[in-house]
């Protein structure tokens, strides 16, 4: 059976979808996006997800195509026309379509599509084995707090550091590190101490950084969000990034140095424990 999909108010098997051209997503990048995983079939942590949603549609002065409440209803029919028990549910507002004009439209009806993608999740090669990485010029806009559809960035360094040989890279600016190309960066010092970035609009306020960050502070993990630099990784104990596609997955090398032993890390590994532990009691 053919994936189902939904465009503007329909649920449609996906090749007969379709969006206009002149949709400002499609002209100028104007749009938002949420991810939330899928496990058992239901939804993790996705209030989170709708609330800053809500917040990067203010950012924008973007108008919600509907309320967040039936937002989260259009998922889970969704969810249940698609029966997916583990991946992701990946949604998009635009500004709407209109004629292509630099300014924004006064009489534009946003835009709202989703899509399911079936995916391993807890049983990952990456968690079980690390990942790769290397560090990149950040040369993304200034406003990284909002989830924008404005990925080329990012995916052009993601695809730099599979040519180099690695599966992701860390932006770097003005000498620190920022984030992942698609998720939240971590290290622990070598005396226990988790440090990541401090939420500005350098980075995306990460939904799954929040939890996972709340449920080392339960364990007694002590916390420092401060810049970090690229050589503050090299001498780490471990590393690791967090995103709603990943949870928690440990970073074994960094710029072709090994971090810690070169295999994940015992931190890394128990947060990831607890966060899918979390993530199933939170699914909706």
């Amino acid at each position: 059976m053919s994936r189902i999909v939904y465009v503007n108010g329909e649920f449609l098997p996906e090749e007969a979808a379709t969006i206009s051209i002149f949709d400002r997503g499609f002209l100028f990048a104007d749009g938002v996006y949420e991810v939330s995983t899928i496990l058992g079939g239901k939804l993790v942590d996705n209030g989170a997800h709708l609330a800053r949603l809500g917040r990067s549609l203010k950012e924008l002065d973007m108008a919600a195509p509907c309320s967040m409440e039936e937002i989260a209803e259009i998922q889970h029919e969704l969810l249940k026309r698609n029966d997916v028990e583990e991946g992701g549910l990946y949604l998009q507002v635009t500004r709407g379509a209109a004629d292509r004009d630099f300014a924004f439209p006064k009489d534009a009806k946003p835009s709202l599509v989703m899509f399911t993608q079936s995916r391993p999740v807890i049983k990952t090669a990456a968690a079980e084995k690390g990942l790769a990485v290397i560090s990149l010029p950040d040369i993304r806009w200034q406003r990284r707090d909002i989830k924008t559809v404005g990925l080329l960035p990012a995916s052009l360094a993601k695809m730099a550091a599979i040519k180099a040989g690695a599966n992701d890279a860390w932006m770097v600016e003005d000498g620190f590190i920022t984030e992942g190309t698609s998720n939240n960066a971590h290290i622990v010092t070598k005396d226990g101490k988790l440090i990541t970035r401090d939420l500005s609009n350098k980075i995306l306020h990460g939904i799954t950084r929040k939890a996972v960050l709340a449920l080392a502070e339960e364990t007694g993990i002590e916390i420092e969000e401060r810049r970090f630099t690229p050589e503050e990784v090299k001498v780490a104990s471990e590393a690791f990034v967090t995103s709603a596609s990943t949870f928690v997955t440990p970073v074994i090398s960094f710029d072709g140095v090994a971090i810690g032993d070169g295999k994940p890390g015992l931190v890394a590994k128990r947060l990831r424990e607890l966060y899918i532990d979390f993530a199933l009691k939170s699914c909706q």
